[in-house]
């Protein structure tokens, strides 16, 4: 096959939302809070777009809707919590993912002295502040400096897989 039948063919792939939203669902992802205090109350977004980025500076990225209500309203915050949710947390991320009502009802959660929001009883934790925004399609890249964290392994993670919330279980 020649080049130009390649470029004919990737022309007809079927690249629609649904389908590309199908095909990345394929692969696994952690699901984190993104959260920080607002005028003293938590406000918080669910993110399975998660990733470590560098270990020198220590950075993570998160890939941030332009469609997102909450994000201009933590963009602008000294710092921001970034919580792994662990795999009893599916209510929590639903809650964090919901368009309406109190997204920390009845969560567990603690801020920081700079305001980050870290979501208890999850396997993993940042407190990280604003690097660099990078428009990406209909998403901000943001990469965020790591400033403290830890985690606890003894929790797992909540994944996200093929539209659904899964567990990882030992081989």
């Amino acid at each position: 096959m020649d080049q130009a039948q390649t470029q004919v063919q990737a022309q007809d792939v079927d690249l629609h939302p649904a389908r590309l939203r199908q095909v990345f669902g394929a692969f696994p992802t952690g699901v984190t809070a993104i959260a920080a205090l607002v005028d003293g109350s938590p406000v918080g977004l669910a993110a399975s777009s998660f990733t470590s980025v560098s270990l020198d500076p220590p950075l993570v990225s998160v890939c941030v809707a332009h469609s997102s209500t909450t994000w201009p309203l933590l963009s602008t915050r000294p710092r921001l919590g970034v919580s792994v949710l662990g795999a009893q947390q599916e209510l929590a991320c639903r809650q964090l993912a919901a368009r309406e009502g109190d997204r920390f009802a009845s969560l567990d959660w603690r801020a920081t002295a700079d305001g980050a929001v870290l979501v208890e009883q999850a396997s993993a934790w940042l407190d990280c502040s604003v690097q660099q925004l990078i428009r990406a399609g209909d998403h901000d890249i943001v990469l965020l400096r790591v400033h403290e964290l830890d985690a606890d392994h003894s929790v797992p993670p909540l994944v996200f897989h093929a539209s659904g919330f899964r567990r990882l279980q030992a081989a």
